[in-house]
């Protein structure tokens, strides 16, 4: 899955060189190829590189992702937006929250959904329990009519694909967990036309699928590349590229390194993946929280410089150094060496 679903085309010659046979793309990705795809999303496209492209499918992922049009939205789910850290009074929840007296979600959640009204009703899980299995079945239903239909056009079976965020489950959307359950059980017990696989069995069984390159796409707004390139945040790439640069040459220049070095190298490299996140320009070109966007890409950057010039002048600082590893610990097992061959 690629971040943001986001594709331009060479990317797969990337991938096919990292060992990954396949990826997922949005509608349009497929869609829109070089050549028109015969069974549109409901099989996978082969690139000219023979990595695999598959297509989300529309319908399966708006009823389940869509807070308005999904079953996330259901009034008797649990209401994410309502949480004691933030409807108790302070005098009560004082001893529960940040120590300078800062509102946070705690995770207690009193209120289910109710409705588009600021009054909310008390949360009954069993109520909720019962909608998500109501919910499986109805997406079991929508699958089976949707692949009897397909099948009248497709000499094979066809595919719906069908990826989610992981964290819609139990952190966005409670119940989540509690409907895939139904939704597997359902599937393994109370139909047979519907059969769960994973792209690498489909591939197995289906090796021989339609040549063509997908189009650039994304799942952002309009569904192309705006949101993360855009007037409000167009100015971090000089940035980024600077240190995309700066990072292949250190590892170039470093083949070989230990102790301090080798773990200051590790961990420009972090810094470099932490301030190339695509939440920052996501949250400036939205507009929400952009103080902190601000704050994490220039702190991500500006420690990204230090540790460059530290580097190059022979001057690390162990101490700042060893900050940086207890305060910015991604990828715990990074080797800064995987720049060197670009």
């Amino acid at each position: 899955w690629l971040p943001e679903c986001a594709y331009t085309p060479g990317i797969d010659r990337l991938l096919k060189k990292s060992g990954i046979r396949y990826f997922f793309l949005d509608t349009h990705g497929v869609l829109f190829a070089s050549h028109r795809p015969r069974f549109g999303i409901f099989a996978p496209l082969f690139c000219p590189s023979g990595v695999a492209a598959f297509g989300r499918d529309v319908e399966s992922s708006k009823q389940v992702w869509s807070a308005k049009e999904g079953y996330p939205g259901d009034f008797d789910y649990r209401e994410y937006y309502r949480d004691i850290g933030f409807d108790l009074d302070m005098d009560y929840i004082r001893d529960y929250i940040h120590p300078d007296g800062i509102r946070i979600h705690t995770g207690f959640k009193y209120y289910r959904i109710t409705g588009k009204t600021e009054h909310k009703e008390p949360y009954v899980p069993e109520w909720a329990r019962e909608k998500a299995a109501i919910h499986a079945g109805n997406f079991v239903f929508n699958r089976e009519h949707q692949i009897r239909y397909l099948c009248r056009f497709m000499d094979r079976p066809p595919l719906i694909v069908a990826p989610y965020d992981a964290e819609l489950f139990g952190h966005w959307w409670f119940e989540g967990p509690q409907w895939l359950e139904f939704l597997i059980r359902k599937i393994a017990y109370d139909q047979e036309i519907i059969k769960l696989i994973t792209p690498a069995d489909y591939l197995r069984l289906h090796p021989c699928n339609q040549v063509a390159t997908p189009c650039a796409s994304s799942w952002g707004n309009k569904g192309y590349h705006e949101v993360w390139l855009c007037g409000a945040n167009d100015w971090i790439y000089r940035h980024l590229h600077w240190g995309s640069n700066r990072m292949v040459e250190l590892a170039q220049r470093f083949p070989e390194s230990a102790g301090m070095l080798r773990r200051a190298l590790n961990q420009a490299a972090r810094e470099l993946l932490l301030a190339q996140a695509s939440d920052w320009p996501f949250i400036m070109a939205t507009g929400t929280m952009v103080d902190y966007a601000l704050r994490r890409f220039k702190t991500h950057m500006s420690n990204f410089k230090g540790i460059y010039q530290q580097i190059m002048e022979c001057r690390l600082k162990d101490g700042w150094i060893e900050e940086l590893e207890n305060r910015d610990n991604i990828f715990p097992e990074i080797d800064y060496r995987i720049y060197a061959g670009r």
